[in-house]
C-alpha cells in the first residue's frame, strides 16, 4: 500500500502532521519509532483495514513529514503524549486499541498507564515497561549503550553520519529501512530532531528551562496487553519486555517471534499481524 494516497493532514497546536487514516470499524492507532515514519506500517494498514479496523497512523513528531523543531524541550514527553491525545480529540476518538513500536512503544506504555480511559487494548512491540527488572541487567545495560552516545549534541550527529553513514548502518545492522531512514534523517535538521527523542528523555531541563505540564501519576496498565519481541533484535534483549507483566493490572501476554530483527513488522508481518489480529479480536 502507497501509504502517500490515504494520508490526511491533522493540524495540532498550530503544527501541521501527515496522518495515515483508513478503514472503517473499531480504531487502532499505531505509532512509530526511530527512525521510523509511518511507512513503517505498510504491512499492517491493509491487514488491519481489511479486517475491519479504522487504522490511524501518524508521522510522530521530528520524524517522516512531521514538523522537526530541533529543541530538545518540544521532545519532552509531556509534548509527545499531548500530540496523540490531541489527535485522537481531533479524530473524534475517545478510546482506541494502541500499537506501538520502539520509542512508540515507550510512548505507549505511558498513555495507557496514565490516561486508561484513552485505551481499549494495548500491544507493545519490542520495548517493555519502564518499569520492567529486565533493563536493569548488565547485558541490556551494555546493549543500551546508544542511549547516552546519542545525547551528545553534534558529536552522535557528525559521527552518525560520517563516511556515508557508516556508524548508523553499523548501530542499525542493516535492518529496516535503510535507504529511507537515510534520504530522512540527511534532510536540514532531521537527524537532530530524532535525536532529541533521546536527548528529552535521558538529559535533564536545560538551565532556565521552564517546567513543563505534569503528566497524571503513571499507574499499572488498565488494558488487555499483548507484548512482543524478536529473536533477532541487535538493540533491546528479551528481559526486559518479556519481565514487564508487574506493569499490568489486567491480562498479559507474550509472544516471541523467531527470524525477526528489531523491525519485526517489516521482517515477519504475516506473522506480526496474525498476532495482533487474533489479539484484537478476543
Amino acid at each position: 500500500m502507497d501509504l502517500n494516497l490515504v494520508t490526511r493532514t491533522v493540524e495540532l497546536a498550530g503544527e501541521r502532521f501527515p496522518v495515515v487514516d483508513v478503514g472503517a470499524g473499531p480504531p487502532v492507532l499505531l505509532l512509530h519509532g526511530f527512525p521510523d515514519s509511518r511507512f513503517l506500517w505498510r504491512h499492517q494498514v491493509p491487514a488491519l483495514s481489511e479486517a475491519g479496523y479504522r487504522v490511524i497512523a501518524p508521522d510522530l513528531r521530528g520524524f517522516g513529514d512531521a514538523p522537526r523543531p530541533t529543541q530538545v524541550r518540544a521532545y519532552r514527553r509531556p509534548f509527545l503524549v499531548a500530540d496523540v491525545l490531541n489527535l485522537l480529540d481531533r479524530l473524534g476518538l475517545d478510546r482506541v486499541h494502541l500499537v506501538g513500536h520502539d520509542w512508540g512503544a515507550s510512548l505507549s506504555w505511558g498513555i495507557a498507564g496514565s490516561y486508561p480511559d484513552r485505551v481499549d487494548r494495548l500491544v507493545v512491540l519490542s520495548v517493555g515497561a519502564p518499569s520492567s527488572p529486565g533493563w536493569e541487567t548488565m547485558a541490556q545495560r551494555e546493549k543500551s549503550w546508544y542511549f547516552d552516545f546519542f545525547c551528545k549534541t553534534d558529536i552522535a550527529e557528525a559521527a552518525l553520519a560520517a563516511d556515508d553513514w557508516t556508524l548508523f548502518r553499523e548501530w542499525s545492522r542493516g535492518q529496516g529501512d535503510q535507504e529511507r531512514y537515510l534520504r530522512d534523517l540527511a534532510r536540514p535538521g532531521a537527524l537532530t530532531a530524532a535525536l532529541n527523542w533521546y536527548r528529552a528523555a535521558f538529559m535533564p531541563l536545560e538551565p532556565g528551562e521552564p517546567p513543563f505540564p505534569a503528566l497524571p501519576a503513571w499507574d499499572q496498565v488498565k488494558s488487555r496487553t499483548l507484548g512482543v519481541w524478536s529473536d533477532g533484535d541487535p538493540l533491546l534483549l528479551e528481559p526486559q519486555i518479556a519481565m514487564s507483566a508487574a506493569a499490568v493490572d489486567a491480562p498479559w501476554r507474550y509472544e516471541r517471534i523467531s527470524g525477526a530483527g528489531h523491525w519485526l513488522m517489516l521482517d515477519q508481518p504475516a506473522t506480526l499481524n496474525g498476532l495482533l489480529l487474533e489479539f484484537l479480536r478476543r
